[in-house]
């Protein structure tokens, strides 16, 4: 055994191979383990904010998005939409959205909301929670014959203008809610932080 000659490139390339094969294993155990730190998908729809892209939204179309496992409408309002507002008044419950619980105080307007055009409320009835539907035309329908576009619940009949502010004589007790919100740029909104919060 003493006359063996011992071969030291192989011995490299085993203790190198070995090395490398090692590190792979640590780090196959470790990422698991670190990843094991991130909130789950539960926990992150549970409360953490949602940023969209509003770019593609049409005038006059809603989309919906989920937010804290609510459904979320944001809606591009237009001009003529926005101009049937004002004259809506008399005829709805909270016009001037006084309820600090239903809006955050910068959307305590006409409009109830940031800027004009868009609309952000979150997408249930205040009756029993039903997903009103969108009905955007400013036309007489079924269920109002001086109908200026707006949601209309089916369930039970309950009414809300464009801005979300609901209609006297309907079962549903309160306004759309106003979920916090900001813009990011132009074209994308943060649903689930106020303005102030953000900068």
């Amino acid at each position: 055994m003493a006359n063996e000659v011992v071969d030291h490139g192989r011995r490299r390339f085993l203790t190198a191979t070995t090395a490398v094969v090692g590190g792979v294993g640590v780090v196959a155990a470790v990422v698991p383990f670190i990843k094991s730190w991130e909130p789950s998908a539960r926990a992150k729809a549970a409360g953490a904010p949602v940023t969209v892209d509003i770019s593609a939204i049409e005038a006059g179309q809603k989309v919906t998005f989920a937010w804290r496992s609510l459904p979320v409408f944001v809606v591009n309002r237009t001009k003529d939409q926005l101009a049937q507002l004002p004259g809506l008044e008399p005829r709805l419950l909270d016009p001037k959205s006084t309820d600090p619980d239903q809006q955050p105080k910068y959307a305590q307007n006409e409009v109830r909301s940031l800027k004009p055009e868009w609309l952000v409320v979150i997408g249930l009835c205040t009756h029993l929670g039903c997903v009103p539907d969108f009905v955007p035309d400013i036309k007489p329908e079924p269920f109002d014959a001086n109908w200026k576009g707006g949601f209309y619940c089916p369930c039970h009949k309950s009414r809300y203008d464009l801005a979300g502010r609901v209609f006297s004589g309907v079962p549903a007790p309160k306004n759309l809610p106003v979920p916090p919100y900001h813009f990011v740029d132009d074209t994308h909104i943060q649903i689930g932080v106020d303005p102030q919060e953000a900068g």
